[in-house]
């Protein structure tokens, strides 16, 4: 039991982090109406940033870089949507659905190889926020981790908050379920699209530079990531913040109970991702919508 318990925590931890990542990715498909594929690699670029900042900033607490990290790559996420993007939404582009796959396939190379440039192959480790392990009741948890958990916890909490108390939410929730009636009321629908995208991108930073002390960072590291947050979205329901939260939890239980109980323990972290696969694909199956998807009519 001590045993189980003890998976279920590091899965709960995990899939709030994951719901960081799939909640911008959630918010950028929502609004721009468009799928980010470059979004592991603003995962990827949280992690480098945070791990430079604390390099050349000895003194820098590691969880103040967490945020500058996330408001460092929300900036270039804005500037990208402001260039590349826009163009989209401006009706100056013949074919948008191939033109926003091309570019954002495009940051995505461009990144990798630029951090592989900057930074070459090798692992990079940011500093630790709190060494050791924590005592919950009879279980023990990575200090790390768990604050990892604790911060994406509050900072979830804090983007809930604002999207459904706040003017702006509430105008990017408008805008997410009709631009033209939308802007008829008065809301910019290109001032919420480069809103959705730099907090999608930051939310992706901020995931990257969490678990960076973790996992370390490489220029290939947001592959994973990438996926699971695709998975994710789909499996809550295409454009749904409540179903990425509860489809990012499911996944970090799922995958974290099946590799601890995988019969093979040598290769069970080989096979982490399938476990949220099968999961995956027995929603599809049961309930293509996903958790919270609307039927369109």
């Amino acid at each position: 039991m001590q045993y189980f318990l003890s998976l279920c925590v590091t899965g709960l931890v995990m899939g709030v982090i994951y719901a960081l990542m799939a909640l911008g990715l959630t918010l950028i498909f929502s609004i721009l109406k468009v799928v980010n594929f470059a979004h592991g690699e603003f995962y990827m670029l949280g992690g480098y940033t945070s791990y430079f900042l604390l390099s050349a900033f000895t003194g820098l607490h590691p969880i103040l870089a967490v945020l500058l990290s996330g408001l460092i790559v929300g900036v270039i996420g804005l500037i990208f949507e402001l260039v590349f993007l826009r163009p989209i939404h401006k009706g100056k582009i013949e074919r948008p659905s191939e033109y926003a796959v091309l570019v954002t396939v495009g940051l995505s190379f461009f990144l990798i190889y630029l951090s592989l440039a900057l930074a070459g192959p090798v692992p990079h480790r940011p500093a630790s926020f709190l060494t050791g392990t924590v005592s919950l009741g009879t279980v023990n948890v990575s200090a790390e981790r768990l604050i990892a958990g604790v911060f994406s916890l509050v900072l979830l909490g804090l983007l809930l908050l604002v999207i459904n108390k706040t003017w702006v939410g509430k105008a990017l929730r408008a805008v997410s379920q009709d631009k033209d009636a939308a802007s008829i009321v008065g809301i910019n629908p290109l001032a919420m699209n480069s809103i959705a995208f730099a907090v999608g991108a930051g939310l992706a930073a901020i995931a990257g530079a969490l678990l960076a002390p973790i996992f370390s960072v490489t220029p290939d590291i947001g592959a994973a990531p990438s996926i699971r947050s695709y998975i994710i979205i789909v499996l809550g329901g295409m454009g749904s913040i409540q179903g990425s939260i509860l489809g990012a939890v499911l996944i970090g239980l799922v995958e974290s109970l099946g590799t601890g109980y995988f019969p093979d323990p040598s290769r069970a972290l080989n096979y982490k991702m399938v476990f949220g696969l099968i999961i995956f694909a027995f929603v599809l199956l049961f309930r293509p919508r996903g958790f919270f998807g609307r039927k369109e009519t």
